[in-house]
């Protein structure tokens, strides 16, 4: 047998035993977890799964293993809950265990560890309290949240109104004023509809959404170390999430520029307005690189969940007219 031979017959031992290490190891691991789907070396569940609709595979395997099951996305192991009452048990009836947040990799590559949405310990204690102040009681400077959500309800209104007579998909519209009602108190401006910078951002953001979300996404979620480097459609999601850093950049800057801490306009200046009285605090979480991070997350986390749920309220509106007209009532007398 020549060099090469031998070269190869050990490749393939190593390769072997590697395998089997993995599969000894886990072994052990598998039986302090919930039971679930026997897991491939290396590639754990994910030829097991849809990619593109885990949620559906997930009921699937609850079906057979039951609410409470575990999953392999890779390298990565998972405990899925499935169901109301696993799910209420985990994160009302023992919010105290299950409070920390999960490690995301394609949201650690594009936040770094920063700002509120996937931060534990401290971090988010700081930031969570601080923002849900400001957010609540601080009223914004002059213009309450509240107001500015009505100055957007009635922009809302008034598109609507535009297509009354015909069917059409509310979608677009829903986003463009949760988007807007977050720019009002982050960046302390609404755009209008039509306004091309406020449209290409939102396109971005959409666009950045489809790709996370795709089969490719969920690749780089569970081999996060090789398929960063490799081509593909999450490519261009990141180079998208760079042009909105850019964007926030912008902001930062002429906000920066001109604050008055006797008067802020909004989230940025208050934000601001802490990390000069904490500058010498050496544990502080006010500092810029978590601000930069926290803007994004709330434009990036508000935008998209709360438009979402308000086109699910509409659809279940539509669907029950019965309760469509005590809402109406109700808002007739509460809100007038």
């Amino acid at each position: 047998m020549d060099i090469t031979g031998v070269g190869t017959v050990i490749l393939v031992l190593c390769v072997t035993c590697l395998i089997l290490l993995l599969m000894w190891s886990g072994n052990g691991k598998r039986k302090e977890m919930p039971p679930g789907p026997t897991p491939l070396p290396l590639l754990g569940n994910v030829l097991q799964l849809n990619m593109k609709e885990l949620h559906q595979s997930f009921t699937k395997l609850a079906k057979v293993y039951g609410d409470v099951f575990t999953v392999h996305l890779g390298t990565r192991t998972v405990v899925v809950l499935h169901g109301y009452d696993a799910v209420k048990e985990a994160l009302v009836d023992r919010a105290d265990v299950f409070s920390n947040r999960a490690k995301v990799p394609v949201a650690d590559i594009i936040f770094k560890g920063y700002g509120i949405f996937l931060s534990n310990g401290e971090r988010w204690k700081q930031l969570r309290r601080f923002s849900l102040t400001t957010l609540r009681n601080f009223g914004m400077g002059k213009r309450s949240v509240e107001e500015r959500i009505q100055e957007e309800s009635r922009c809302l209104r008034d598109e609507l109104r535009k297509h009354t007579g015909f069917s059409f998909d509310p979608t677009y519209l829903l986003t463009l004023a949760v988007s807007n009602v977050i720019c009002s108190i982050v960046f302390g401006e609404r755009f209008e509809y039509e306004d091309e910078k406020f449209l290409s951002l939102l396109t971005m953001l959409k666009e950045t959404f489809k790709i996370v979300n795709s089969s490719a996404g969920q690749l780089l979620n569970a081999f996060p170390r090789v398929v960063r480097h490799l081509p593909g459609p999450h490519q261009e999601a990141l180079k998208k999430i760079m042009s909105l850093k850019l964007f926030v950049m912008e902001k930062l800057k002429e906000h920066r520029e001109t604050l008055d801490q006797n008067c802020p306009r909004d989230y940025i200046d208050c934000f601001l307005i802490k990390m000069e009285e904490d500058k010498e605090n050496p544990n502080t979480e006010f500092h810029f690189d978590n601000l930069f991070v926290t803007v994004m997350n709330l434009f990036f986390a508000g935008t998209e969940t709360t438009s979402t749920t308000l086109r699910i309220g509409l659809r279940i509106l539509l669907k029950y007219p019965e309760v469509l007209g005590t809402v109406y009532d109700t808002c007739l007398l509460e809100c007038y």
